[in-house]
């Protein structure tokens, strides 16, 4: 089957240091693109080898307005927030947390990751809300490894982290279409991916090189596609290719944005503030 060569933009991942020091590299927001409607943030964590004792996170920051989502790769992060939320994301588990009306959030390496070091690797990333869903109530949904669908055949590994392909359906609920696929092709190997009509997209390229509806993609590069086709076709080259997919359903609204608050108008960013000065967030309860 031919696949024909859409419109495919692809731009760098910039390297940058985020949170507590620790490496990203991110395609955006940066200079040249804010935001890829409805996503507001990638960043791919490392990855990045930790002698004992050297390893950093993200300390206490406050959320409004939209959802972070976290999938580790390699390593563990543990998590705890001002709801009382505490826990470890370790290797292939998900995070999807929808920050909503405001939470107080940390994630930090876990105890014996400080102790021993090792290879930390990962994924944040930020999906905005609808208007009239910025201030609904805060919820997660974690789901360890064993409990997000694995295809693995014919030279493909793909993990289904929201969304589906080829009838292996994630747990997650999202508000907006959202899909969000690990895939690893070895040399050779393709696979088409469905997502929602209408759909903005985003292949990452963490290794390996290959192809997105025929437009070349290295590591450390995007693909992005606007108004995406309803499948999206990937093709590894000579090394394989190790990626992330993700696309979601524009929502067409202003993005107000400061910081750790993306609302729609910068009165409601200035609440924001004032909510968090007053404590209306809470706070992380330590013993």
């Amino acid at each position: 089957m031919q696949h024909a060569v859409s419109s495919v933009r692809v731009v760098p991942a910039q390297r940058m240091r985020e949170g507590g020091g620790f490496l990203v590299q991110r395609p955006f927001p940066v200079a040249e693109l804010s935001y890829f409607d409805p996503i507001l943030l990638v960043d791919e964590m490392g990855p990045v080898e930790y002698s004992p004792g050297e390893a950093i996170g993200a300390p206490d920051h406050p959320h409004r307005g939209f959802e972070t989502v976290t999938y580790i790769i390699d390593g563990a992060m543990q998590h705890e927030d001002s709801h009382g939320h505490k826990g470890v994301i370790r290797s292939g588990d998900v995070q999807w947390m929808t920050a909503g009306a405001g939470v107080i959030h940390s994630e930090m390496p876990t105890e014996e990751m400080m102790r021993e070091g090792g290879l930390m690797h990962g994924f944040q990333i930020w999906v905005n809300l609808p208007r009239d869903q910025k201030m609904k109530q805060p919820r997660y949904q974690e789901y360890a490894s064993p409990e997000l669908p694995v295809v693995e055949d014919d030279g493909r590994w793909v993990r289904v982290i929201a969304g589906e392909f080829e009838g292996h359906r994630s747990p997650i609920e999202t508000l907006v279409p959202t899909t969000m696929i690990h895939l690893r092709l070895k040399a050779g190997a393709s696979a088409d991916f469905q997502i929602a009509p209408g759909s903005n997209a985003i292949v990452h390229a963490i290794d390996g090189s290959g192809s997105v509806q025929g437009s070349a993609l290295d590591a450390h590069q995007v693909a992005l596609l606007e108004n995406a086709p309803t499948t999206i076709h990937v093709a590894a080259g000579e090394n394989g290719f190790d990626g992330l997919l993700v696309s979601g359903t524009p929502l067409h609204e202003p993005v107000a944005r400061y910081g750790p608050f993306v609302m729609n108008t910068r009165e409601e960013i200035l609440q924001a503030v004032q909510d968090l000065q007053s404590g209306k967030f809470g706070e992380i309860a330590r013993v």
